[in-house]
């Protein structure tokens, strides 16, 4: 178990608390050797939570030209995630910045809370390489993910 990696995180969350949801179907080639889901598969649900939250309504928010890169993942295994069923998802965005954006995760197997994680994820010129400011249509597409 890791320790909390936000003052906000009190334990408790429920999916509703998100504005961003999504859901991941478990596959038995995801369980390792002690019959639970592989935690390197944590991050792929994640990852799933962050493409499905810039991919909303039918538009990529994300400015012409650029990508997005993880520059920071910190990643709490509350549970075990058993198989088979589902996860849900939950994303909601902590805070705005120039070029980048921090958003909180949680992934729920029932109601039950089983991994939370923390991502800033930065917005790169796929040019440059270098950090994109974000356009206002794009930082307010964030700014009404905050809860």
């Amino acid at each position: 178990m890791g320790g909390e990696t936000s003052k906000s995180w009190d334990g408790s969350r429920e999916l509703e608390d998100f504005p961003a949801r999504s859901f991941d179907k478990l596959r038995y080639g995801d369980t390792d050797r002690q019959g639970h889901v592989n935690n390197a598969v944590f991050s792929t649900f994640l990852e799933t939570g962050r493409v499905e939250m810039l991919r909303s309504g039918g538009t990529l928010h994300i400015d012409p030209g650029c990508e997005f890169v993880i520059a920071s993942l910190q990643l709490d295994f509350l549970g075990e995630i058993l198989w088979p069923g589902q996860v849900d998802i939950g994303t909601r965005v902590m805070r705005v910045g120039r070029s980048s954006v921090q958003l909180e995760q949680v992934l729920f197997q029932g109601r039950r809370v089983m991994a939370r994680a923390e991502t800033v994820m930065v917005q790169v010129n796929g040019s440059t390489h270098r950090s994109q400011p974000f356009s206002p249509e794009v930082a307010a597409h964030f700014a009404a993910l905050q809860a």
